[in-house]
C-alpha cells in the first residue's frame, strides 16, 4: 500500500464539506468522512484503478456523496490534489502543485 498525502488545500475541503454535512444533520459529516477514508484506503491499495481524467490526474468518486478524490500516482506515494464536489467549476484545482 503507498502512502497518501493530502494537499493543504484538499485537507482544507474535505474538512468544510463534513462540517457542512454535520450541520445538515448530526452524524452526516462523519459518514462523509468515513466514505472519503475509505475511497483513500482503496487508492493506496490499487492506484492506477480509476481512470486519468487530465494528465496524470485521476478521479475516485466517493459513494452517496457528490464528490471525488483528485490524486496523482507518484512512484513513492499517492498526492491527494483535490476532495471535488461535483458540481464545482471542473477545473479549479488545476494550479495546485504535486
Amino acid at each position: 500500500m503507498k502512502t497518501l498525502r493530502l494537499l493543504l488545500p484538499a485537507e482544507d475541503e474535505m474538512l468544510e464539506a463534513a462540517f457542512f454535512y454535520e450541520q445538515q444533520s448530526g452524524g452526516l459529516g462523519q459518514d462523509f468522512l468515513r466514505k472519503v477514508q475509505s475511497a483513500l484506503d482503496e487508492i493506496g491499495r490499487h492506484p492506477t484503478r480509476w481512470p486519468k481524467v487530465r494528465g496524470d490526474i485521476r478521479r475516485r468518486l466517493i459513494h452517496r456523496f457528490p464528490y471525488a478524490v483528485l490524486y496523482a500516482d507518484q512512484p513513492q506515494e499517492v498526492v491527494v490534489v483535490a476532495i471535488m464536489h461535483l458540481r464545482r467549476h471542473p477545473t479549479y484545482w488545476i494550479d495546485r502543485r504535486t
